[in-house]
């Protein structure tokens, strides 16, 4: 049903060099690095007043550690950047589905351009601010109950107020450097902040890895077990990423003078997994807002009652660690599939089978107009479900793998992070070798 690209050759030494000397790339791939270098610097910054080694301790073994990897350290080490880029995330989330539902949102977005769309990110940026600040206060709950993480001599108050409002001006700056990598740079923003994040925790994981298995011998074979599961799970990402489905489409004959244009056979690709990474992205995201505030809330030694035995209830159903967080996490990446593909242009079926009408093509064996956008929207609907599926499984097996082998050490950088990883770094070749194409460098990306 889907065909699949074949895979790119290994560029020579003249290949990378044509691709550096391409006219444009050079600067935003600099830019881009410049921009993830920057982010990288502030969340080595700590906020004033702040046990940052002890606080790291705490860290441990909680849903906070979790987080940090997403933050690449920065919660961890308490920075300006704590709170990293899941702010901006989150509230992306919420406009796109609130200009689903909202009329007046939804002809912002489709019928008023460009204009439309930037008074749409102003709004996005507006509710990252209020969302920061949120997290921010949530987060001085959690560290007023863990007060020997902060050092002696601190004015308590005013480093309260200090924090909330550095916390959110750095969540806020990371959302510019993202947008300014999306604009100026290479590749989605957002996605590319997290990734550096991702990569940054992964020394600490081997170290962990490597303890274990030194105090452990017996766990080797499990280990080579485990890397054998995700080198497998990185192929199959490799495939959903690639996968198309081909829509034949017969091109009307057109005479202008003596000579006969058109009349040859094209296809609209659909993409297996038209989302990519983002699904995976907000999924994460979703889940781990209520996840951080029920963390932070359950430890505010709350007396003993309703309220402290439903977050704790709560807790469970949401900690990264339980059966049903996986059951949500599955459920929530199929939704956001289907939710993502739905306002993608180029996946829209009305309008794919008016502009095929316009211009007198068609799908063989399908009337144009209405009948062409029904069957266009069956072959849309199989493709992303097969899509969505196979992205959900792929997103669970490797947290099972770690459980089955008993190496959690790595558990972090499995499942969700490798997904990430992978498809963010596939983006990024992609927008490449289209950069490259838009340049005549074809020679470069002869398969």
């Amino acid at each position: 049903m889907a065909g699949l690209n074949s895979g790119m050759r290994i560029p020579t030494t003249a290949d990378l060099m044509s691709m550096w000397n391409a006219s444009g790339l050079k600067e935003k791939l600099i830019f881009t690095f410049a921009m993830l270098v920057a982010f990288r610097i502030g969340a080595h910054l700590p906020l004033y007043g702040i046990n940052s080694e002890l606080f790291t301790k705490i860290l441990d073994g909680n849903l906070l550690g979790f987080l940090d990897l997403f933050s690449g350290g920065a919660l961890g080490r308490v920075s300006i950047f704590a709170l990293g880029i899941g702010p901006y995330i989150t509230s992306s989330i919420i406009m796109q589905l609130m200009a689903v539902i909202i009329p007046s949102l939804e002809k912002l977005q489709k019928e008023e351009g460009e204009a439309g769309r930037r008074k749409l990110s102003q709004y996005t940026r507006v509710f990252t601010a209020i969302l920061a600040a949120f997290q921010a206060i949530i987060f001085m709950v959690y560290l007023a109950h863990a007060q020997s993480a902060i050092l002696p001599g601190v004015n308590h108050a005013m480093f309260y107020v200090s924090s909330i409002m550095t916390l959110t001006a750095g969540s806020m700056l990371v959302m510019w450097m993202s947008e300014l990598i999306t604009e100026k740079g290479i590749g989605n923003g957002g996605s590319l902040i997290i990734f550096a994040g991702i990569l940054t925790g992964i020394p600490l994981y081997a170290g962990r890895t490597h303890d274990l298995i030194s105090n452990q011998p017996s766990l080797a074979w499990n280990l080579a077990l485990l890397l054998a599961i995700f080198f497998a799970t990185m192929i199959f990402i490799v495939i959903m990423q690639e996968a198309i489905r081909k829509v034949i489409i017969v091109n009307p004959k057109r005479q202008v003078g003596n000579k006969v244009y058109g009349g040859v056979n094209t296809f609209i690709p659909f993409k297996l997994n038209p989302g990519g990474v983002m699904p995976i992205i907000f999924a994460v995201a979703i889940l781990l807002f209520p996840s951080t505030v029920l963390s932070l809330v359950g430890h505010a030694n709350l007396p003993e009652g309703f309220l402290s035995n439903t977050i704790t209830f709560l807790n469970g159903i949401f900690s990264p660690s339980g059966l049903t967080y996986y059951v949500i996490y599955f459920l929530m990446i199929v939704v956001l599939t289907f939710f993502y593909a739905s306002i993608m242009p180029n996946m829209q079926p009305k309008e794919i089978a008016d502009n095929l009408k316009k211009y007198g093509s068609s799908i063989p064996g399908v009337k144009p107009g209405r009948p062409t956008a029904e069957a266009l929207d069956k072959i849309l609907t199989k493709t992303t479900f097969i899509g969505a599926l196979g992205l959900g499984l792929i997103a669970l097996v490797p947290s099972f793998a770690t459980h089955l082998t008993g190496i959690t050490t790595i558990q972090g950088i499995g499942a969700t992070s490798l997904i990430i990883m992978v498809g963010v770094a596939l983006d990024l070749i992609n927008q490449v070798r289209t950069h490259l194409l838009a340049r005549n460098y074809e020679s470069f990306l002869k398969e």
